[in-house]
């Protein structure tokens, strides 16, 4: 699919071939020349917020009784009007109960030698709310050129390495790329996998009464992303299947087909906790029980690893100073 940008008439916000409308301001994006309207459709979110201190957007729970951002846990909140945001085309629901959460951030503070001993009973959970992240789903088929050296050498071959060659076709569905205007790549990444087939409509989730993150990053993109994956994911799949014992030099020259993608919105519990003056952010995979954060360090401990191996260090020279 070739990538045709245009720009919005209103913001000058560069716009996807497959864009709606402006994800920057909302306006409605120009018809195409050739008649073939966008595969996506936008939805009226009310209880818009924008946080000051991360700079998350998202649709509040329209029943929540206090209002604090997810990711950062502040409170200077600016309310923004009923805006047209996008509407996913899937929704997974929540699997993973908050006691389950809640259990899983326990354990995980628990571990870790340069963590801090007391960090599990001390650290405060300013806000653990479930969120409901935005993500982009690609599909892809590719063609494949590759070229490697294998250390299976035929018989007689004087040097150590041999080249090698070939073609491969592949298939790619649920190639999932972050689209959270907060969480880094290396976050959402670290969530995945997501069984996307207990996707769900939208209209079968009531999207009104939860915490919704809205799409941060355009498919144009999140379409790069993809692509990288994909050509990563190629490189791994023909050393694997063709080069046999050990294999250096692996390139690829990879095109990719009929590379598509839909927007879906997936659960994440977000646990912002504070240990000491400072908040960190910790993460659980609504379906799974996947999880990753962030967590202080006992530079204490780091001091007396850094003591104790400086000592060892002392003692083996006297050792071998004496011998001499």
């Amino acid at each position: 699919m070739a990538d045709v940008l245009t720009k919005c008439s209103v913001c000058q916000s560069l716009l996807d071939e497959e864009d709606l409308f402006c994800a920057n301001c909302g306006t409605e994006a120009p018809a195409r020349a050739d008649g073939v309207g966008p595969a996506d459709t936008s939805r009226l979110a009310t209880h818009n917020f924008e946080c000051a201190g991360c700079g998350a957007s998202m649709s509040f729970d329209a029943q929540a009784g206090s209002l604090r951002c997810p990711f950062c846990g502040s409170v200077d909140l600016r309310q923004r009007k009923d805006a047209k945001i996008l509407a996913p085309r899937r929704v997974v629901p929540f699997a993973v109960e908050r006691e389950q959460a809640v259990a899983t951030m326990r354990r995980w503070l628990g571990r870790g030698f340069f963590r801090p001993g007391d960090l599990s009973e001390r650290a405060a959970v300013v806000k653990m709310t479930p969120v409901y992240v935005p993500y982009w789903v690609f599909d892809a088929t590719t063609h494949t050129y590759w070229t490697a050296d294998t250390s299976d050498t035929p018989s007689g071959a004087r040097g150590d390495w041999y080249p090698m060659s070939g073609e491969h076709r592949g298939n790619y569905a649920g190639l999932l790329v972050g689209a959270s205007g907060v969480l880094a790549p290396a976050e959402t990444s670290a969530l995945c996998p997501f069984d996307l087939a207990a996707g769900v409509a939208p209209d079968q989730v009531d999207l009104d009464n939860v915490t919704v993150e809205q799409f941060a990053v355009p498919r144009k993109y999140a379409r790069p992303l993809a692509r990288a994956g994909i050509e990563q994911q190629e490189a791994t799949a023909c050393q694997a299947s063709y080069v046999p014992a050990r294999a250096r030099n692996v390139h690829v020259n990879v095109r990719i087909e009929a590379l598509s993608g839909e927007p879906v919105l997936l659960p994440i519990w977000v646990m912002a906790y504070r240990y000491g003056d400072r908040a960190y952010r910790f993460l659980v995979n609504g379906q799974t029980g996947r999880a990753t954060g962030s967590a202080p360090t006992s530079w204490a401990k780091v001091a007396l690893v850094v003591a104790a191996v400086a000592v060892g260090a002392a003692v083996i020279l006297g050792v071998i100073a004496a011998a001499q």
